[in-house]
């Protein structure tokens, strides 16, 4: 099984009869790159598509170790910090992927026809399992197939992804043309919608993109931090020797990544920004830059801290969103495990 590399934008006229799957694992409060490549994107695409799944995905974080009452909070953070960004449970199904059991199962049916070779060639793989001291589990190998079963579990004809993870969309897209020529045309082969929001890139390492698992505390920034640790972080972002500030990723990296972060909170374009920049030093520029961010998270700031006080409500809003997603997923997997002959 082959990659196919389809990779192609939504269609605006079939609107009606698109529907959007995306997820974000709960490692806590985002960071300036999750916001900016993508729940700012979710905050979008809920007014433009009737039909929206977002789910905080507490099954593909036992990837990695986690302490289990570190992961019950991390899960409540993140929801908390995904309604603060914008997400409206009245447009979309805000959900946690273990409330809804048949993503599991589906994996498993996904499992069985999908080859070893094509997950061990996969560069997540590779690089992640280098982190763990027992050369990697079966879990770690095996979560692209259960992304695959999350998209494909509702039908989804549209999946919005960064740049890192079209390798494992179009594994997706494999799975669903695979099941299709073995049970008969069954499941939409979803395609993607890319982020149009650059790259965000660590502060201090600016070859690299922005991580919360950055060993280094000045490279990231959280939609939760400070105003006075947001100057702080932008103050000793790392650029170059050159004062002026341009837009250029191959020769200066660290100034561009700048640029990038001020378009993308202001709104404004490249360009935009780099006239309004003429004339700044780049020391004067990361004040500039700084002050952009702590003015677009000062009011997601202050809701986080108001729904992270009030866990019951947290905790409604996923299991209402998991019995809406429940009831869209059911009549689609009985109708799979018929194909498969379960049934």
């Amino acid at each position: 099984m082959q990659g196919i590399g389809i990779i192609t934008l939504c269609d605006k006229k079939n609107m009606v009869m698109d529907r959007i799957f995306s997820g974000i694992q709960p490692t806590g409060t985002p960071h300036l790159g999750n916001y900016l490549g993508a729940i700012q994107n979710w905050v979008n695409l809920q007014e433009e598509y009737s039909s929206v799944l977002y789910s905080i995905m507490d099954m593909h974080s036992l990837t990695m170790p986690k302490e289990p009452a570190v992961l019950r909070q991390n899960i409540l953070d993140t929801t908390a910090a995904v309604l603060a960004c914008g997400i409206d449970p009245k447009k979309c199904f805000l959900f946690r992927q273990s409330l809804v059991p048949e993503h599991a199962e589906l994996a498993w049916i996904l499992g069985c026809i999908t080859n070893v070779p094509r997950l061990l060639r996969l560069p997540q793989w590779k690089m992640k399992r280098a982190s763990q001291s027992n050369g990697g589990t079966v879990g770690l190998l095996t979560y692209p197939v259960l992304q695959a079963a999350d998209i494909l579990l509702y039908k989804s004809t549209h999946v919005p992804v960064g740049e890192d993870q079209v390798l494992h969309l179009e594994l997706a897209q494999d799975i669903a043309q695979h099941f299709n020529k073995k049970y008969g045309e069954f499941f939409p082969v979803p395609k993607a919608i890319l982020s149009t929001t650059k790259k965000i890139k660590s502060l201090r390492d600016p070859t690299v993109k922005m991580s919360k698992s950055d060993p280094q505390k000045l490279a990231t920034v959280n939609i939760v931090d400070s105003p006075d640790e947001i100057v702080l972080k932008f103050r000793k972002a790392v650029t170059d020797f050159t004062s002026e500030v341009t837009y250029d990723p191959a020769s200066r990296p660290g100034v561009s990544n700048l640029v990038s972060i001020h378009a993308a909170v202001s709104g404004l374009s490249t360009e935009e920004v780099l006239h309004q920049s003429a004339g700044l030093d780049t020391a004067h520029y990361k004040m500039v830059v700084a002050e952009a961010v702590i003015q677009k998270f000062a009011p997601i700031r202050n809701e986080i801290k108001k729904l992270q006080e009030d866990k019951s409500h947290l905790i409604k809003v996923l299991e209402a969103g998991a019995e809406k997603a429940k009831e869209l997923a059911t009549p689609i997997y009985q109708e799979i495990r018929r194909l498969v002959g379960f049934q």
